[in-house]
């Protein structure tokens, strides 16, 4: 029995199902989550009176492509000047992303990442205060494409039950 046009689907059909198993692998490799923030992107966020910030990211693969770190520059705005680094390492003893931050003006957090979904989270622990604050902060990146991305900085007062916008920065994909 012969079947008219079932050859040439065939290899379509196994091209496709192969694509669709290599971008499944992709997005439940764990330690391959942060990878769409690996580049150099130029940064931009509002500032008063219609102004705007700008500066420069720089995102690495580092020890033996184990680390990504970034390197965070402000070039125009309210901070000129103000620098970053951060390390972040996929831990899986533990199936857990971890971020160190610091800064030219002194400040440390360590966060821990939850990178599934549509939108990629580090978080701060929550530290209680003497007047009964759940305090936490978190970056939270979304709208990620290959060539864009949205970061927000946040902060929560309840242990992260509401949340108040700190920062937003756009990224574009430097070319």
């Amino acid at each position: 029995m012969k079947y008219k046009g079932k050859k040439t689907m065939l290899p379509m059909a196994l091209s496709l199902l192969v694509a669709m198993a290599t971008a499944l692998a992709q997005e439940e490799e764990p330690s391959k989550l942060l990878d769409f923030w690996v580049g150099t992107w130029e940064v931009s966020w509002d500032e008063s009176e219609g102004k705007k910030g700008k500066g420069i990211n720089r995102i690495e693969k580092i020890l033996d492509d184990k680390v990504v770190q970034e390197h965070f520059e402000i070039h125009e705005g309210k901070g000129k000047g103000f620098k970053g680094t951060s390390i972040s390492v996929y831990q899986a003893a533990v199936n857990q992303w971890k971020q160190s931050w610091a800064d030219s003006q002194g400040s440390f957090f360590c966060l821990t990442g939850k990178l599934t979904g549509e939108k990629k989270i580090f978080q701060t622990d929550i530290k209680e205060t003497a007047d009964g604050k759940k305090n936490t902060q978190r970056m939270v990146f979304y709208n990620i494409t290959r060539d864009a991305l949205t970061w927000d900085w946040e902060s929560s007062t309840d242990g992260g039950e509401a949340w108040t916008l700190n920062w937003r920065i756009d990224y574009k994909r430097k070319k």
